[in-house]
């Protein structure tokens, strides 16, 4: 099932909660377009986070799930998921996110070790909850860094903030 990974774990790191002035069905457009947008991007790690490597570049490379397995999102794939989002926009949608790090010396780039998360987004009506879970690497990005970038970026596509952080009670 497109969007739905059998096995996410269910030892989450981090937990977020937003609600949502737009429909599941443009935020999961929007979503799917941002993501694909910063596939292979390079950043600085002090874009992302505090910075624990001076001169480091990091790259994004997120797939969304279908099974029991992920697809990269080329260009390709995300027609092919935006169609069937505009069919019927998902209830939940799995994603990986492996983070690549490179440290620049002498003008040269030499990979570091690499970060691996999934990303779960489950969509309600008026909120959308987030589950972030660290499968491994060294944590240069910390999993509230990958939820800030994401909301942050999906903010940035409208002309109006769209996702605001829900405050537990």
């Amino acid at each position: 099932m497109l969007g739905f990974y059998e096995n996410f774990p269910q030892n989450i790191h981090k937990t977020a909660h937003f609600t949502i002035s737009v429909s599941n069905k443009r935020l999961q457009q929007t979503l799917i377009r941002i993501l694909q947008q910063i596939n292979a991007k390079p950043f600085k790690l002090e874009e992302i986070a505090d910075p624990s490597i001076p001169q480091c570049t990091v790259l994004f490379e997120f797939g969304i799930a279908e099974a029991n397995t992920f697809n990269f999102l080329s260009n390709e794939e995300t027609n092919k998921v935006l169609k069937a989002i505009n069919k019927k926009p998902f209830q939940l949608t799995d994603f990986f996110c492996a983070i690549r790090y490179y440290k620049t010396e002498n003008e040269q780039k030499k990979p570091l070790k690499f970060d691996y998360y999934m990303i779960r987004f489950i969509f309600n009506k008026n909120y959308v909850e987030t589950q972030v879970f660290h499968e491994r690497g060294p944590r240069y990005i910390s999993p509230d860094d990958v939820v800030n970038l994401v909301s942050n970026k999906i903010n940035e596509a409208f002309s109006r903030k769209i996702l605001k952080p829900l405050q537990p009670s």
